[in-house]
């Protein structure tokens, strides 16, 4: 064994009824590697990280911890040899402070008395908060800070635990390029200083960016690792999806139709959007694209009726909405894909088939309030078209299924209204590349068959490759207005930054 060895993975398998989640996975990462772990949404990263976690445990196979059989039957076993997790739902109580959710595990006592030595954990607090370049105060309740801090908090707490390995889980989901980049630099200081690192993300060039060696998994197998030397963007998707996506976008873009759907006038609130003007067309697919805090993920919430707006005017199909609520939307024809799915998009609890029909019970359900048994012919038809991988869909619950099958069956309950607008923000948000491009082709279908889409991404490439036009939204305002014929991303970024040369609102044909 090499001394430098921190963790060694022997044939791990793990099967669910008689189906294998890993199987015969072995790899080992040294002190001071950054292993990029990449695979599709149910590749198997889940459970290989929770049998490493000590969450569940292996069927066979054997793992090594600095050289020693490893065998842990509960998390605390994971943290009391010095493995650490980074979750992308991230482990923090909001309601308490920076210091208490660092040491809410490890109060150190005043000597000889009960009470707890505050001025003690604060100062050692500031010295970790320091050593993750956060400089605030750690008496700041973790509700009041951004994403990008409450992550900082997250790895400074699992520091002060001297981890010898840390594993993230896409930790970049909810972050802005700033942030990201900062994390970014933040892994590199630790691996550095001899901690190993096991990086999961669905970003490639990330992991091309941060690791050393890559481990690709495709259902449960190990299909290529290696050096990241060796590695390009081409090779990864391949070796995860089992073929090469030469066309990840729609070959042609929807033809927009002459109706027109949407019409938006002037509308305003104060602090959050300004005059905003635009129109959507049946058929036509509509980029929204802007820095976080731009406005983008608000407009959509106000035009869904969710938030309200105190100027201005919304027509749908000619007519202007009476109400500002999403009741009055749904019955026209809207739906709308939140970004955050987990807490807005789904019910976690239930079952695929409860999910997807969610927001179509009004049309199945009889006059003595009993569901009508046809219900069960559609959802099962769009659980197949849009290939949603889960088991008996009346049982199976949505919390099991991986972030891409979940997006799906958020995308399934709303196409079952059968909508006239789509509003989707950040629709591949955590999705592996095969999936992407499924979502991709599956909105251009949409969009062909006459409805009209509104998509919120903060991912350029993505809005044009999918998008016949792209509006640029900068502190509540649209900014910008391209046309697929005329799509120039440093143009188009520019523009979300306000440093295009006219410095002003402008519409490129």
């Amino acid at each position: 064994m090499d001394s430098r060895e921190v963790l060694c993975l022997e044939n791990i398998s793990k099967a669910f009824f008689g189906v294998y989640a890993v199987q015969d996975v072995s790899f080992n990462i040294n002190r001071g590697d950054v292993l990029g772990i990449i695979g599709e949404n149910g590749a198997g990263k889940s459970t290989l990280m929770n049998i490493v976690g000590g969450v569940i445990p292996a069927d066979r196979g054997r793992m090594l911890f600095k050289g020693e059989i490893y065998t842990p039957h509960q998390p605390s076993d994971a943290s009391g040899r010095g493995i650490s997790f980074i979750h992308q739902e991230l482990n923090l109580f909001n309601n308490l402070s920076i210091v208490d959710n660092i040491f809410i595990t490890s109060f150190k006592k005043v000597e000889h008395t009960p009470f707890i030595n505050r001025n003690e954990l604060r100062r050692k607090a500031r010295d970790i908060l320091e050593t993750v370049d956060l400089h605030i105060s750690p008496d700041i309740l973790i509700e009041r800070l951004t994403p990008g801090e409450r992550q900082l908090v997250e790895i400074a707490k699992e520091l002060s635990r001297n981890p010898e390995l840390i594993i993230f889980d896409e930790p970049t989901t909810s972050l802005t390029a700033r942030e990201t980049e900062k994390l970014f630099t933040l892994i590199k200081k630790i691996s550095s200083e001899g901690i190993a690192v096991i990086y999961i993300s669905h970003i490639l060039n990330d992991v091309l960016d941060l690791s050393n060696e890559i481990l690709v998994l495709r259902d449960g197998h190990v299909t290529d690792k290696g050096k990241t030397a060796d590695f390009a963007v081409d090779r990864m998707i391949m070796s995860m999806v089992g073929r090469d996506i030469q066309q990840m976008y729609p070959d042609a873009l929807p033809c927009p139709k002459e109706q027109m759907l949407l019409e938006v006038e002037n509308l305003s609130q104060p602090g959050i959007i300004k005059d905003i003007n635009l129109c959507i067309r049946a058929g036509e697919i509509v980029g929204v694209f802007g820095l976080l805090g731009s406005g983008r993920s608000e407009l959509a919430r106000i035009l869904f009726g969710l938030d309200q707006y105190a100027q201005g005017r919304i027509k749908f199909k000619g007519v202007a909405f009476s109400m500002q609520n999403p009741i009055e939307r749904i019955r026209k024809g809207f739906a709308f894909i939140t970004e955050n799915r987990r807490e807005e998009g789904l019910l976690m609890e239930f079952s695929v088939f409860d999910n997807v029909c969610l927001s179509s019970l009004r049309n199945y359900v009889k006059a003595l309030g009993l569901l009508d048994k046809k219900i069960g012919k559609p959802v099962a038809k769009s659980v197949s078209e849009l290939r949603i991988k889960a088991g008996n869909i009346r049982k199976h619950q949505v919390k099991a299924l991986s972030g891409g099958n979940q997006q799906k069956v958020v995308i399934a309950k709303w196409l079952m209204t059968q909508p006239s607008l789509l509003i989707v923000d950040e629709p591949t948000r955590g999705i592996d590349v095969g999936t992407k491009a499924e979502i991709y082709n599956l909105l251009n279908i949409i969009a062909s068959a006459g409805t009209g889409i509104l998509a919120i991404s903060s991912e350029l490439e993505e809005l044009t490759g999918i998008c016949n036009r792209i509006l640029v939204m900068s502190r509540g305002e649209i900014v910008g207005q391209y046309n697929s014929v005329s799509f120039d991303r440093e143009k188009i970024l520019r523009t979300a930054f306000r440093q295009d040369k006219e410095g002003a609102a402008h519409e490129v044909r």
